[in-house]
Order: C-alpha cells, then sequence, then structure tokens
C-alpha cells in the first residue's frame, strides 16, 4: 500500500517531504487535512497529537512526523536519485544544514502567525521583530559560511533551504532577501527549475 500523507498545498514542511519524495521516487497518496494553529483537525490529532502537518501514515496507520524524520522514512524507501542523507564525512553537516533551514522556517511561520493570526490589539511587535531577525541572520550564515555545503548537490539541507525560500516569497513577497544574497538568489533559481520544485509550486 503506498504511504499516506496529510496534505496541505501552502504548507513548506509538507512541501519538503513532497520534493524527498519526487526526488527519491517514492510515490505518496495525499490526503486531505485542515491543519491550522488555532483549530486542530480532528483527522490529524488522531494520528498526531500535536495535529501538525506533515503527518505520514504507513499501511496500518503507524504515523512517522516530523518533515525530517518522514525525509529521512522517504530517502530510506527511494531507488532514484542519490541519496538525500549521506553517510560519508557530509552526513552532519546536511542534517545541521536542513536543521538550518527548518528553523528560519519555524521564525518565519511565527512572524506570520502574530501578524496574521493574532487580533491586533494583542500583536507583540518586538516579538514579529526579533523572528524576523532570526530569518535575516539565517540568510546571512547561508550566504556565507553554509553556501558551499548548500550548493554541493541536491540533498535534505538543500531541499530544506529551497523550500524555506519559497515560503518567503509566498507569503513575505514584500520582503528583498535577494539584494543582499545574491549567491543564494542565484543558487534558488536555479534549483527552483528541478521539476520536484516545480510540481510542489505553493498554492493558497
Amino acid at each position: 500500500m503506498t504511504p499516506r500523507i496529510f496534505f496541505s498545498p501552502a504548507s513548506p514542511f509538507v512541501r519538503k517531504a513532497m520534493v524527498a519524495a519526487l526526488e527519491r521516487g517514492v510515490e505518496i497518496e495525499k490526503l486531505p487535512s485542515a491543519a491550522w494553529p488555532v483549530k486542530r483537525d480532528p483527522n490529524i490529532v488522531r494520528h498526531n497529537a500535536t495535529g501538525k502537518v506533515p503527518c505520514l501514515l504507513l499501511d496500518d496507520d503507524t504515523p512517522i512526523f516530523d518533515s525530517r524524520v518522514i525525509s529521512a522514512f522517504i530517502d530510506a524507501q527511494g531507488d532514484e536519485g542519490e541519496t538525500l542523507y549521506p553517510q560519508d564525512s557530509r552526513r552532519f553537516t546536511v542534517l545541521t544544514l536542513e536543521a538550518l533551514g527548518d528553523s528560519i522556517l519555524e521564525a518565519a511561520l511565527l512572524h506570520r502567525y502574530e501578524n496574521v493570526l493574532r487580533p491586533e490589539d494583542k500583536r507583540w511587535d518586538d516579538w514579529a521583530r526579533g523572528q524576523m531577525e532570526k530569518v535575516d541572520s539565517g540568510l546571512d550564515d547561508l550566504e556565507g559560511r553554509w553556501f558551499d555545503a548548500l550548493s554541493a548537490g541536491f540533498h535534505a539541507g538543500s531541499i530544506a533551504v529551497a523550500c524555506m525560500l519559497g515560503y518567503l516569497d509566498f507569503r513575505f513577497a514584500d520582503k528583498d532577501w535577494r539584494s543582499g544574497h545574491p549567491r543564494l538568489g542565484a543558487w534558488f533559481a536555479a534549483v527552483s527549475e528541478r521539476p520536484s520544485m516545480q510540481a510542489t509550486f505553493p498554492a493558497a
């Protein structure tokens, strides 16, 4: 039986899993979901107590989450392309890059939740500003110390960063992150042409 995933077309973490599946030739069935940070989807909660997506279900409904664990599972099942998690000296570099991409993405999500979901009279500007500072310092680090590792193949760390940058374009269209990060911008333009990235373009 094909693994199933609670799917949201706008979720960058779901996109990570789907890109991994396409890169490794693993078929995944999409399940509808209504994941929301305020009102949770009981269908997801039944399998993942946090109610978050992505959540992958195996044949016997055993759940696998979160995006990093799902991506590693997909990679282990795949037989196309190269492994997304090298088992040589690059392993922990790739894992750290994946964690960095996810951390920047989490900060961007928290910033959006603060300014979109929280009632206006309860919003905390310093909190939102602090989250965007994490995004900006993370982008600086990707442009600098991490760029060579990021651009050396299309691995799990690259996928995490690509989906994070795609989310910035999708939800923060007025943020000009490219002007201060030209290498990162050129890299993202190139990897965005991959079929896996084209097929998973986010939708509202």
